[in-house]
């Protein structure tokens, strides 16, 4: 072993030569590692290792209830709700506390889903519509406002349209272009009227806010309201290529970021109380593109100057820029953007877990095809209700619906309530729909790595819940003798990986039994 002086020279020798001094690295690694392993043994808040639980096989239905009582048990605090029954049998097989409301976290999706299918059906699709108010001349001049009509799309994005981001509003600049219109006397003027005011759902935690999956809700809605700031590099010394995206012009952008030689990125970006957007710093010439993304506090304004720049980009000219407000019943529609299927938005919801698609399609539900009332939560909620008790059979006097994705603190479903949507589900028309959109274990989404190489792998479809103090799964399995079961299990408490665990051992089981 090198004292430290002749250590400590032939660090500098080596760095002069520009060598690296490879015995001190691995000494310092090594000592580090060692550092971090007493610090986890030291830690108190370290969660205790999850038990370790292979699933069993079940031959009686007496197996099913002794073998899940049994993993529930297993959670060192917290409450268990859970509900097993044959829907090929009609018998129930498993019951834990069925009755009592329970949060479900993104399970709710299992419910905006059903009511959305009910009242559209599978193949349904909104539209977003450009309308005028005026009259246009023989050289293309429009002497009014045009409108860009929110149908509560929550797919009016580049995920579903190829061209990125800005795609929607392209394609239907692109439209009105096509019309012969060249140039609008008045204004451009977002009409989000479909839904009600409210953005933010009662419940929604303030740390949620400025996270993606929190954005704000209206009926128009672009790119699941979430804007990015792209910084590229140009030429050394110049200043660096930022912009919005989508582009937009309800949001300033002050940048003041330049290009140097060399790699990497030392980037500032500030969000003002006005809404501007500061981009500061420095981006290398050889560094790729960097993208921060922000949440859209007003989602009309910012779709409807999405919309602006697009009709301006196409060489149309607008005199009065943008405005929120109604469309008049008299106004022309020159323009519609049709959504996919409702049973492809669907499957993208529940497979990515995506609240944005559920709250909007949540509201959607409440407006029905006729769009002949504002959705809002309540009215929402309402619509829900009634389903449930005269189609589905369930005891609503049980259930909360603050939103519909399941973020909400507020939100309450029992599991009873969670097995008999999904019974009516499985005999209703548009079944096949929801379960094709669910993830399958071990195979999809957020399913792909739970269950493998176990019974329930490439057969449980189901939804999965988690949020900081509920656990949650829900679904189909087929048993080994060809029985259809619906489950729900749900766990709220703070030992949220035992259970997990639990639920995938739980779920494993099932796909084992046989009778």
């Amino acid at each position: 072993m090198f004292s430290r002086k002749i250590r400590i020279a032939i660090l500098v020798t080596l760095t002069i030569c520009g060598a690296a001094p490879p015995i001190i690295e691995a000494q310092t690694r090594r000592r580090a590692t060692t550092t971090r392993r007493r610090v986890r043994r030291r830690n108190p808040n370290r969660p205790p290792p999850v038990p370790v639980v292979r699933y069993t096989v079940l031959r009686s239905s007496a197996d099913v209830a002794s073998i899940l009582s049994g993993l529930t048990g297993k959670t060192r605090s917290g409450m268990w709700g859970a509900m097993v029954v044959s829907l090929t049998r009609g018998d129930t097989l498993y019951a834990e506390n069925a009755g009592e409301e329970m949060q479900p976290a993104s399970t709710m999706k299992l419910f905006t889903s059903a009511i959305a299918l009910e009242r559209f059906g599978p193949n349904y699709q909104f539209s977003t519509d450009a309308l005028r108010d005026g009259s246009v001349g023989p050289d293309g001049t429009l002497s009014g406002n045009i409108y860009i009509r929110g149908d509560g799309d929550p797919a009016l994005s580049g995920k579903f349209l190829a061209g990125g981001p800005s795609a929607p509003m392209n394609r239907l600049a692109d439209l009105v272009a096509q019309q012969g219109i060249k140039h609008v006397t008045g204004s451009v003027i977002g009409d989000a009227s479909g839904f009600d005011d409210q953005k933010i759902p009662e419940g929604w935690l303030t740390r949620y806010l400025q996270a993606s999956y929190a954005a704000r809700v209206s009926a128009l809605s672009l790119n699941e309201n979430l804007i990015a700031v792209s910084v590229s590099p140009s030429s050394p010394g110049q200043p660096a290529t930022v912009v919005l995206e989508p582009s937009t012009s309800a949001i300033p952008l002050v940048a003041n970021v330049r290009t140097v030689a060399g790699g990497g990125a030392r980037l500032g970006f500030r969000k003002l109380g006005n809404g501007t957007i500061m981009a500061n710093g420095s981006i290398g010439i050889r560094t790729g593109t960097r993208k921060y993304v922000y949440i859209v506090e007003d989602p009309a304004a910012f779709a409807t100057g999405a919309f602006l720049n697009a009709l301006i980009a196409r060489g149309i000219r607008v005199d009065g820029g943008i405005r929120l407000g109604k469309a008049p019943p008299t106004g022309v529609k020159i323009a519609s953007l049709r959504s996919p299927p409702l049973a492809s938005m669907i499957a993208a919801m529940n497979r990515e877990s995506i609240n944005h698609y559920a709250e909007l399609l949540f509201r959607n539900a409440a407006r029905g095809p006729k769009r002949d009332v504002v959705g809002s939560v309540q009215t929402a909620s309402l619509v829900l209700d009634e389903f449930f008790a005269t189609k589905v059979g369930a005891d609503t006097s049980r259930l909360v619906f603050a939103d519909g994705s399941g973020l909400s603190i507020l939100d309450r479903v029992t599991p009873r309530a969670q097995v008999q949507l999904l019974g009516y589900a499985h005999r209703a028309t548009w079944g096949p729909w929801l379960h094709s959109s669910l993830p399958v274990a071990g195979d999809s989404e957020l399913l792909r790595r739970r269950m493998r190489n176990t019974p329930a792998e490439g057969n449980l479809h189901a939804k999965t819940g988690t949020t900081n103090d509920v656990i949650a799964l829900a679904g189909y399995v087929t048993a080994v003798n060809g029985e259809v079961l619906a489950f729900s299990f749900l766990y709220n408490g703070r030992d949220r990986w035992t259970a997990k665990s639990m639920i995938d051992v739980m779920s494993e089981s099932l796909a084992s039994f046989g009778r």
